[in-house]
């Protein structure tokens, strides 16, 4: 029962949350009026700007910033404790995380539709703006690189989640064009996209169905990395109503039933028990410890599990989905409490289902290293007897996906399509994100390409001879994103224990590869590509936690110096921007000495460590010179900006 009471106290707690501290922010900070013309409306395009019902935005927003974040980082995060884990989704969803998510729409939402970059530059000064930018567009990279191996590691751990995944593509575009052009109603098109993904998944496990998914998940790292990110090109430059908007709203849609079946799942194991293969009731009880704070190898749980639990409490990328994508497409502006502070405190609340599904539904039933089925602590242990047992993407995707997995064979549902269900929601969000950061690094690029082409925003360089004028233009500027991911990607990883060259000279060894690698030649440079390269967005990943943590400090910096500049409050952001900012650069600290002494040093990673590291210290300081000069003093306005 402690189970279920901890899922019924913790959505209690987030609705109470959204209409107590979520209406005071909305009402006395940010002052959201119904009346005021907002960029989607004011600035409508029919590509970028688009006023957009609050349902659809919702989302689109809701599914970009979850991705797999969080999935992965409260999966990883139990191995200290269900309990510290759980305390700081909570406290931090409704405290930081929604705060910092639902400031940064309403700041770019008052400035045209500003990235948080860009008002960076408006509300501090022009060097911050530049500073900011260059850190964006590093996370961003980073975010681009990896998010296409997520997503086809998923999809070779779970085949059946392939076309449930690709289907979702043409149904969008379908959905997009009919009720752009005839303005029809959500309902039909709705219940009808969600009932194709869910045939297609029911099915994805036989017949032809089955085959083609297998043939697909039998496709190299580095294929899925091309088709993913090419993807991500056609999905940013395309109008947001035609592919991003529909794609996300109907992965909403997937991904909410998808949780709602795993909480109806959770109060069933909670009052009867989960459901044995044999066919018995299990107990469901929570079986991992409540606080470990020394677990064998893993780093110390402070600040790391600030680090490690970023999605689902606070998250730094979210901020850019905010400012980049969402405050364009905003119709009222009331409508941004739902759409910022309810999105993050719905990620919190998933964030809380995978705790959940990691230290109770596993100990309804997993298989250890030998293939048996465990229950109850034996089966925790099994996954997170030590940190390197639990490190790994598959072994972190793992333990959610058989957790939950448990939870919905509790009512009935087979197990192979309970397991297709929680493989599609982890791939569908991390689907998402990659698109949603694809279209954010294209405003980044635009935004830096003009600012080194001499002027102020994209729409003001036109100066054909700039040698770097092109990355001004939308498809510029998505293709230098989309290339840079590609070339860091198609990378094999930092640890590779194989070389091209031995490969293709057969010089392995049969132990590590039976196969065609030892003929050599094209067969084992075949074999080589197949197996290693597309993994190097690892190379830079050890870098995204403290990085991406960082941003949500410097956005909280932003919004405070908005807020400031027109006398309102500040008080309650300051805690959260101080913490946001010191932990991360805590933990970057601790990190750097250790690769710097590792028996192969990541250069690249210490290089690009130490430099946002000196930045962030850069901006902090301009801050600081500022912060007692502009109170009361308004910047120029975007409107303003854009007219100069």
């Amino acid at each position: 029962m402690t189970t279920l009471l901890i899922a019924a106290l913790t959505m209690a707690g987030y609705f109470v949350a959204y209409h107590t501290y979520g209406k005071w922010l909305a009402r006395t900070i940010f002052r959201l009026d119904s009346e005021r013309v907002t960029p989607a409306v004011e600035l409508s395009d029919d590509c970028d700007f688009v006023p957009t019902d609050r349902s659809v935005l919702f989302g689109h927003h809701f599914t970009s910033i979850a991705g797999t974040g969080p999935i992965v980082g409260p999966a990883i995060a139990v191995m200290w404790g269900w309990l510290p884990a759980l305390v700081w989704v909570l406290l931090g969803s409704v405290f930081v995380g929604a705060v910092h998510d639902f400031g940064a729409l309403v700041v770019s939402m008052r400035s045209r539709g500003q990235t948080v970059g860009d008002v960076a530059g408006r509300v501090l000064n022009r060097r911050v703006r530049l500073l900011f930018l260059l850190i964006l567009f590093m996370a961003l990279t980073i975010v681009l690189a990896i998010f296409g191996l997520v997503i086809a590691a998923v999809f070779k751990q779970y085949p059946s989640s392939i076309i449930p995944c690709l289907v979702q593509i043409p149904i969008a575009v379908a959905i997009g064009s009919w009720l752009h052009r005839k303005g029809a109603g959500l309902l039909i098109p709705s219940l009808l996209a969600l009932a194709t993904m869910y045939v297609t998944l029911i099915f994805g496990n036989s017949g032809f169905l089955g085959t083609l998914n297998e043939w697909m998940a039998s496709w190299s790292i580095l294929t899925w990395v091309l088709i993913l990110l090419a993807y991500s090109y056609v999905a940013s430059v395309l109008p947001v109503w035609l592919l991003l908007q529909p794609r996300d709203y109907i992965n909403s849609l997937q991904l909410i039933t998808a949780l709602g079946l795993v909480v109806i799942g959770l109060v069933v194991a909670g009052l009867v028990g989960g459901l044995a293969p044999s066919g018995e009731r299990v107990p469901l009880e929570i079986v991992a410890p409540m606080v470990r704070w020394a677990p064998e190898g893993a780093p110390p749980v402070l600040p790391f599990l600030f680090i490690t639990i970023a999605c689902g409490a606070c998250s730094g990328f979210h901020c850019l989905v905010s400012s980049g994508t969402s405050s364009k497409q905003i119709r009222t502006e009331t409508d941004a409490q739902f759409v910022g502070y309810g999105s993050m405190l719905t990620e919190g609340f998933l964030a809380t289902l995978v705790i959940l599904a990691c230290v109770a539904g596993l100990g309804l039933g997993s298989l250890d290293s030998a293939g048996d089925v465990v229950f109850g602590k034996e089966a925790f242990d099994a996954r997170y007897a030590t940190w390197a047992s639990a490190s790994g993407l598959g072994a972190k995707v793992g333990a959610f996906v058989d957790g939950s997995a448990n939870f919905l064979k509790a009512i009935s549902i087979p197990a192979e399509i309970a397991i297709a269900i929680m493989g599609v929601l982890v791939a569908s969000f991390a689907g998402t994100t990659l698109d949603t950061a694809c279209r954010l690094q294209r405003y980044v690029v635009q935004e830096l390409a003009a600012t080194f082409a001499g002027g102020k925003e994209a729409s003001d360089v036109h100066v054909s001879s700039n040698p770097i004028t092109w990355l001004t233009n939308k498809h510029g500027a998505t293709i230098f994103a989309v290339l840079l991911a590609l070339v860091i990607a198609a990378l094999p990883a930092s640890n590779t224990p194989v070389t091209l060259s031995d490969a293709i000279a057969g010089n392995i060894s049969p132990e590590l590869n039976p196969g065609e690698a030892a003929e050599g030649g094209i067969a084992g440079a075949t074999w080589w590509l197949s197996t290693y390269a597309g993994k190097g967005g690892l190379i830079l990943w050890p870098l995204f936690g403290a990085t991406n943590q960082l941003l949500a400090g410097l956005a909280f910096l932003v919004i405070s110096f908005f807020l400031w500049r027109r006398g309102i409050p500040v008080w309650f952001i300051v805690i959260p921007m101080i913490f946001m900012l010191a932990v991360p650069a805590w933990a970057m600290l601790t990190d750097l000495p250790k690769w710097i002494d590792a028996e192969t040093p990541n250069w690249v990673v210490i290089f690009v460590g130490s430099a946002t590291l000196i930045l962030e210290a850069w901006m902090l300081i301009e801050a600081a010179i500022l912060w007692p000069k502009v109170k009361g003093v308004l910047e120029v306005s975007a409107k303003e900006q854009a007219a100069s």
